[in-house]
């Protein structure tokens, strides 16, 4: 892009001239040779971290001057390559983070599997406004209806919305929670979690502990009512929870700041992976009997005509 000149003169004053005196020292200046100016400017772009901006002004100078672009718009280019890339970064951080066990996506959910379950429930979940309520969001069904899938799936959207997730399995935090204890770091460890604006807790059915160590998760939930998100998954209804918390009180209270501000939904359908084990079996029977060959189906033919023919030779 070329900077704009007035050709237009005029008859200049002693102050007009040291003004322009200045004006030329600093075009001076600024006209260093270009591998100079390139490095100083490339220095100040990495000091002010814009590492993005560095890697591209020069390219998208070039560009800007075919488009002749303005350069405000120039400008903006620039601002938003770099707002673009770290974003990314960002995204890649936070699914990091998260700890998710397995890449799976929403797309490869087969909603129809699960009577009742409305396509757009599940859009407005994985936009995730009721984290911004910090209400909760609790999935229950047998083993293998898709809860855990489901769960991967939205939290890896939130991560794409720049929101903060940890996936973790409800007995490995339970244990984190003990060994925080033992260590006096609690307290610490309650902080850490507080800054996840959504914690999924998996399988909360399966926590092999006694009461005074469910007791910690319990205090977690406490924690997290009305500040924070907490999804969970659970195989046991709320009246098997007496299994995991040991004690009514502690289950009913419990329960009672879960579902206070929660979306509830029961994943009622067969096992996913019985679903697919029977359909595999149905192709396996299905090509055993279209792979028979027609000397086997003769074979058959007659060795089931060869007693009528006896029969015949015997009445006669």
């Amino acid at each position: 892009m070329t900077p704009y000149n007035d050709n237009n003169t005029t008859k200049t004053t002693d102050h007009d001239n040291s003004s322009n005196g200045y004006a030329n020292s600093c075009n001076q200046t600024s006209e260093m040779p270009a591998p100079a100016s390139t490095l100083i400017l490339d220095s100040m772009l990495k000091g002010l971290s814009l590492l993005t901006i560095k890697e591209v002004y020069g390219p998208m100078a070039e560009q800007a001057e075919m488009l002749r672009l303005t350069y405000t718009d120039y400008l903006y280019e620039l601002v938003q390559s770099e707002t673009e890339q770290r974003h990314q970064k960002n995204v890649l951080h936070l699914l990091r983070l998260a700890k998710l066990p397995r890449n799976k996506l929403l797309l490869d959910f087969d909603i129809s599997r699960i009577p009742g379950l409305h396509p757009g429930l599940v859009k407005t979940l994985s936009e995730g406004a009721f984290i911004d309520r910090c209400e909760n969001l609790l999935f229950f069904g047998n083993p293998g209806t898709g809860k855990t899938h489901l769960t991967i799936a939205l939290a890896r959207e939130w991560c794409l919305q720049g929101r903060k997730c940890l996936y973790i399995n409800a007995a490995s935090l339970v244990q984190q929670l003990i060994t925080a204890k033992l260590n006096n770091k609690l307290s610490n460890l309650l902080k850490s979690l507080d800054k996840k604006e959504v914690l999924i807790i998996d399988d909360i059915s399966y926590v092999p502990y006694d009461k005074a160590e469910t007791d910690l998760l319990f205090l977690l939930l406490a924690e997290r009512y009305e500040q924070r998100s907490t999804v969970i998954t659970s195989n046991l209804p709320f009246s098997g929870w007496n299994q995991v918390f040991k004690d009514e009180m502690t289950t009913a209270a419990a329960i009672d700041r879960l579902v206070h501000h929660a979306t509830i939904l029961e994943l009622n359908a067969e096992s996913y992976r019985i679903t697919t084990a029977k359909k595999q079996h149905d192709y396996v029977v299905s090509s055993s009997t279209k792979s028979k060959t027609p000397d086997d189906q003769v074979t058959k033919t007659q060795t089931n005509s060869a007693p009528e023919k006896e029969e015949i030779i015997m009445k006669t």
